[in-house]
């Protein structure tokens, strides 16, 4: 494991300001973990490419480790936020309560606080730290923020040769009991105020501070509240119908995660895969047409008020497909009459007037997608 050891203490001292000492502490705690991962891996064990593996697995570790390196401290516990937040949104719900989604970011907001606690003492335990150990410079900010990431995605055994991500099952647990709100956030986790030397200044930031960095975005760019309510809306519409496997997909394409990593996360072969993607496309698209389509084509800006989003040419080849009872459904739809009237007027029964409209909604979607 010594070419392994080299190349990230190599690549660390290349990619970072940071001392030879801090780099090669880094190293080894990389190092030690992938090595403890290959020993204790039955399939690594058995591969016969104990080296290859290692290589592998300490290369994607030092990739997160730099990559909230060059985000910076702050940045840094944004993007890590942000992504656990996603992971996790749409587990952590009141009980008996009906939910709004500044509601759920408090909620996730209070869970994560004592989950980031909870992998610093998992990040001590492993890497055979001391328990008094605090990250205090940028590269082991990073270092424990890139942990913390890959253990909240830790796969955990469940019965039946299922598996979950830790912190999901930690979300889970959190929405049933409901424990006080751990008034601890990201900066307590990593540092009780001692001194010591570090690469970048470490700029203070509250709990609340936080939270409002998770919604800012929100409360600065109408089109982006816009995108969380669809979110939370097609991710209701999907556990509705039990769909759970889909919206555990839509998540993580949330994320932007790759294919493979995709596929590794659910446990599912590229064939699976593919099948599942095919359903939740489906089920994308009715979502789309047929419920909350006003949600989605405003976000689009191809609500009625701007002809469904269609330039005057595509329009008028939309005016040329219709038929008449299309074309005055189209008419009362764009006069803003209720759906109930506009059913009565052309003597249709809801369930008729629903497929009417999701037909000619499908028909401008093709047409604006030429």
């Amino acid at each position: 494991m010594d070419a392994l050891y080299n190349t990230l203490f190599s690549e660390l001292r290349d990619a970072t300001n940071a001392s030879a000492s801090a780099c090669e502490a880094v190293a080894k705690r990389l190092d030690y973990e992938v090595q403890r991962i290959c020993t204790e891996s039955e399939r690594i064990q058995d591969s016969g490419e104990t080296d290859t593996w290692a290589m592998t697995l300490g290369k994607h570790r030092l990739k997160q480790c730099l990559k909230y390196y060059s985000l910076g401290s702050h940045q840094g516990r944004i993007e890590l936020h942000s992504t656990l937040s996603a992971i996790i949104y749409r587990y952590i719900t009141p009980p008996q309560v009906q939910t709004s989604y500044q509601a759920r970011l408090n909620l996730i907001e209070d869970f994560l606080q004592g989950f980031y606690v909870e992998a610093l003492n998992a990040f001590r335990r492993e890497s055979q730290m001391p328990a008094t150990y605090q990250p205090r410079t940028l590269l082991e900010l990073a270092e424990y923020m890139a942990f913390t990431e890959r253990y909240a995605k830790r796969r955990i055994p469940l019965p039946g040769r299922r598996s979950q991500q830790l912190i999901i099952l930690r979300a889970q647990t959190f929405s049933k009991q409901q424990p006080p709100e751990v008034a601890i956030d990201i900066e307590q986790a990593t540092d009780h105020g001692g001194s010591g030397d570090s690469d970048e200044p470490r700029p203070i930031t509250s709990q609340q501070r936080l939270r409002e960095e998770m919604i800012a975005q929100s409360d600065e760019l109408p089109e982006d509240s816009l995108r969380d309510r669809i979110v939370e809306e097609l991710l209701a519409y999907l556990k509705e119908r039990d769909q759970e496997d889909c919206a555990d997909y839509f998540a993580l394409r949330l994320l932007d995660l790759p294919t493979p990593e995709i596929e590794s996360m659910l446990g599912l072969s590229p064939r699976q895969r593919d099948y599942l993607q095919q359903r939740f496309k489906y089920h994308l698209i009715r979502f789309s047409l047929s419920h909350h389509w006003e949600l989605v084509h405003e976000w689009l800006e191809a609500d009625l008020e701007r002809n469904l989003g269609l330039t005057p040419q595509q329009w008028q080849a939309l005016q040329d497909t219709l038929t008449q009872k299309q074309a005055k459904l189209l008419m009362l739809k764009q006069q803003g009459e209720p759906d109930s009237e506009i059913a009565k007027v052309l003597g249709l029964t809801p369930t008729q007037f629903q497929k009417n409209w999701s037909a000619l909604l499908e028909q401008a979607w093709e047409i604006r997608n030429l």
